[in-house]
């Protein structure tokens, strides 16, 4: 159907090309002249007739694989909470098959992820700004002489990782997770323990701030990555302050 259209339209310029002839112009300046403008004329509509016949076969084209993978994909987590105006945000295509189980599995995982990263912004500031816990983390070792960030892992003794790494698996394996099997949603830890109010909110005042800590955490986790690029880089995690003429004094004589 696309080859006889084409078809039509090429021999549709051809009957209608302008003749230009020499003996009916009555002279060879003026059949020059008219040959040119001729062949111009039949140029442009050469040009119009190809662009409307490319844009009359696009309108009968299938939509690109990529946009109707990415549309089902909207429709399918469409009841999801999604910040933003793009919706689901996914370039890779890890839940482009649908799969609810596997999306759910994925949403646990970044939540957790920002939520342990906000931790480590929030003490990354805290300490960068001074603030100490008193006493000594070991024998000969004062809170206030460890550095912050990286370097404290030089600092720190091995011991102190261990239980640090312990405490973390604890966490992990029987307390920052669903025991109970009773969460609202992927992330939900209350475990009808902890609620701070939670039922007393509206269900828009539930989505709301489901997204402020999926945004604040997709944050966070960018923010302590580039603390820890920038001060393995030059040892001035606090760029921004400095190109604001308020630089972070930062492990000054730890």
């Amino acid at each position: 159907k696309s080859s006889q259209h084409l078809k039509r339209v090429f021999s549709g310029i051809l009957a209608s090309r302008p003749r230009c002839c020499a003996a009916r112009e009555g002279s060879r300046g003026r059949t020059v002249g008219t040959h040119l403008l001729a062949s111009t004329l039949s140029t442009h509509t050469l040009v119009m007739a190809l662009s409307l016949s490319v844009a009359a076969l696009g309108f009968n084209a299938p939509l690109p694989a990529a946009v109707a993978s990415r549309s089902a994909v909207r429709m399918a987590f469409e009841g999801e909470i999604n910040p933003g105006p793009q919706g689901v945000y996914d370039p890779l295509g890890l839940v482009a098959d649908g799969d609810q189980e596997k999306f759910d599995r994925l949403r646990y995982v970044e939540l957790k992820h920002g939520r342990i990263c906000m931790l480590a912004i929030l003490g990354h500031v805290v300490t960068s700004a001074g603030v100490r816990l008193p006493g000594e983390l070991s024998f000969g070792l004062p809170f206030a002489s460890v550095p912050t960030g990286i370097k404290a892992l030089s600092v720190v003794p091995a011991a102190g990782l261990a239980q640090i790494f312990a405490f973390v698996g604890f966490l992990e394996l029987f307390v920052m997770k669903d025991v109970e099997g009773t969460g609202e949603f992927p992330g939900d830890f209350r475990n009808g323990f902890i609620d701070f109010g939670w039922d007393n909110f509206t269900e828009e005042e539930k989505a709301s701030k489901r997204g402020i800590e999926l945004n604040n955490g997709r944050a966070a986790q960018m923010g302590i990555l580039a603390l820890m690029v920038h001060e393995m880089l030059d040892n001035n995690p606090y760029i921004i302050n400095d190109l604001l003429g308020a630089p972070v004094p930062f492990n000054v004589g730890l």
